[in-house]
């Protein structure tokens, strides 16, 4: 298995709700026929996709899903995008769990849940800068 995350799908309750969320945020939607709302990130997509078809496509019940303990995580190029970037996801009706503030590893950062609780960390980690598309890794790119 090489190393790398294609698609992230996040089950929807409402999907046109939390479509539109992600659509408040600036994102574009990619043509997508098969009934997941897409959008094109940087080396993998985002898909939402209604819960009750994504437990139908696992085979298990929604209970079963549980609600891990996971969070996806946006960086930036400076901290004061990370202020910003929280105030346009509380417009869109994200609940803000924690402020933009300094934190212990030495960057600048904030928490979000969207309007169906997936939690996103908004970051500014100046250990780990940008690739000039955007593109993220661990500790930087290095010198090229």
């Amino acid at each position: 298995m090489e190393q790398r995350i294609s698609l992230i799908t996040l089950g929807a309750r409402d999907i046109e709700r939390l479509s539109a969320f992600y659509d408040a945020l600036g994102w574009s939607r990619t043509p997508s026929p098969d009934g997941v709302i897409a959008y094109d990130l940087i080396g993998q997509t985002l898909g939402l996709y209604p819960l009750d078809k994504l437990v139908e496509d696992i085979g298990l019940p929604v209970d079963a899903l549980g609600c891990g303990a996971s969070t996806l995580a946006h960086n930036l190029r400076d901290r004061a995008e990370v202020g910003e970037v929280l105030s346009r996801a509380e417009i869109a009706g994200a609940r803000i769990l924690k402020p933009a503030q300094e934190v212990f590893w030495g960057g600048y950062h904030g928490y979000f849940a969207d309007p169906e609780g997936h939690i996103w960390e908004i970051a500014y980690n100046p250990f780990s800068p940008l690739r000039e598309d955007g593109a993220f890794r661990w500790m930087g790119y290095g010198e090229a």
